[in-house]
């Protein structure tokens, strides 16, 4: 497991839309038209967290999600990065510079 994602702070990419199914969720990308089906709703309430939260390592505490379990999510997390589902949060410091 990549332990460095844990004290990242992400974001769901603002080109993405959740949309709630019985399975979890489809998240589209307008822009790179991809389409992924995150197929656990403990997952989908993951990535919907991440706004809310200081980092990953936060984010699966206030999902309730077991350390045990890290690993998986933060691999379903940086396969979601990988085709810019969720992207690191970019602070108004960041964007200034």
């Amino acid at each position: 497991m990549t332990t460095q994602m844990l004290d990242e702070a992400w974001d769901l990419s603002p080109a993405v839309a959740l949309r709630p199914e019985p399975f979890g969720a489809m998240a589209y990308h307008f822009g790179n038209r991809k389409l992924t089906f995150l197929k656990r709703m403990e997952l989908v309430e993951v990535v919907r967290g991440l706004a809310g939260c200081r980092d990953v390592r936060s984010t699966l505490q206030t999902a309730g999600v077991s350390e045990a379990q890290w690993p998986g999510y933060v691999a379903a997390l940086q396969g979601l990065a990988a085709t810019d589902m969720i992207r690191p949060r970019v602070t108004s410091q960041e964007a200034v510079a």
